[in-house]
């Protein structure tokens, strides 16, 4: 059965509103009363060293309209523990080696439901239920991407977002015969300057990567319009896009890369040393080479210092098999298309409030205990 001391609901209001540093708020009022759904009400124990960030990071969803999940202390009803739960249509659930893997349409992350699991049968059931109907779940899962609770949600607009078939290349066209290739290498020949020149060079690819890299949040205040390079358990796709903007607006001409497989990448930026994706999204840019050549380079600060090569981007994540597939840059997420640049605003809003609500649990990253 449910755990009796959960909640997950919309943050409704807070009592006293937070129009004060909430550190002062805790000690002047002698805590904090949070609001939920149905009038539900929930403390910040200001005897909880956590509790001001909980505060903050729960203003933070009431502003954004998305629910919390919330563990209580029994006898006070005050919040122990607080986690952002997924809202999203279940893409896909499969079994890998006796547990239920599950694909979120608005996650790049591969979810476990492990057969220890409390309530384990109930949660499957749901879950296979609303792949097949699609359904929106509510769907919270620990730092490890465990699942750890499951309910139906509300009903979405629009229909489901069509994301590619995991490791399974786009099919490709036939290769020109041999004559045209060369006729196209000596006319790119003719006309190296212009290609090469288009390009830009290795320093002012690593200027843009430190601007991009400069961008990075503060994770204990995770101030707009920072970027949660921080967090690199899910939200590439708004991270990518919204670099993509601000390439854009310096006046290059981005494009993005696309990997899709078994992705296992270690990392110092979450308390388990490393995250799950089932798909993953960087910007890339290209870069003049030796000889008159150009390169394609991934700028993608979630994993490196640098900018780097494609192989190299993809061979640090884990899987041979993961197939690449490069796009424009105003791809959003799927085949969703968004030119103005905005439709990432919600998503690094999600996932600056998951970077902020982590390091109030754990501390800042990076873990030390993390190689």
């Amino acid at each position: 059965m449910a755990n009796p001391n959960v909640i997950v609901s919309k943050v409704v209001r807070i009592e006293p509103a937070l129009d004060r540093p909430a550190e002062e708020l805790l000690r002047r009022q002698g805590g904090v009363e949070v609001v939920l759904e149905g009038e539900q009400r929930v403390r910040l124990d200001p005897n909880n060293p956590r509790s001001a960030g909980f505060a903050q990071v729960l203003d933070g969803l009431r502003k954004l309209g998305a629910p919390a999940y919330v563990e209580l202390d029994p006898a006070s009803a005050a919040v122990t523990r607080l986690l952002l739960p997924h809202v999203s249509r279940v893409v896909g659930v499969r079994d890998v080696a006796g547990a239920l893997e599950v694909e979120l349409e608005q996650s790049h992350a591969r979810h476990t439901l492990p057969p220890a699991t409390e309530d384990f049968t109930t949660y499957q059931t749901l879950l296979r239920e609303a792949a097949k109907s699609g359904a929106v779940v509510v769907l919270t899962v620990d730092d490890a991407q465990r699942i750890i609770d499951v309910r139906l949600g509300p009903a979405l607009e629009g229909p489901p977002l069509p994301f590619p078939v995991r490791g399974v290349p786009k099919a490709r066209l036939r290769p020109p015969p041999w004559p045209l290739l060369i006729l196209k290498w000596v006319w790119s020949w003719c006309f190296w300057p212009w290609w090469w020149f288009g390009c830009i060079s290795k320093g002012k690819a690593q200027q843009v990567f430190d601007a991009m890299n400069a961008t990075s949040c503060d994770p204990l205040t995770v101030p707009v319009p920072c970027i949660p390079f921080l967090y690199p358990d899910d939200g590439c796709w708004g991270r990518a896009h919204e670099m993509c903007r601000l390439m854009i607006a310096m006046g290059l001409s981005p494009k993005k890369v696309w990997i899709s497989g078994n992705l296992d990448v270690p990392t110092k930026n979450n308390p388990n040393c490393s995250v799950s994706w089932g798909w993953h999204v960087a910007p890339t840019l290209r870069v003049r080479a030796r000889w008159y050549c150009c390169q394609t380079r991934v700028i993608d600060p979630s994993l490196f210092t640098t900018p780097v090569s494609r192989a190299t981007w993809k061979g640090v994540q884990g899987d041979p098999n993961a197939t690449l597939t490069d796009s424009d840059a105003t791809l959003f997420i799927g085949s969703t298309s968004d030119p103005t640049f905005t439709s990432q605003n919600s998503v690094l809003a999600t996932y600056r409030l998951a970077l902020q609500n982590r390091a109030n649990l754990y501390g800042p990253p990076p873990y030390a205990n993390c190689p």
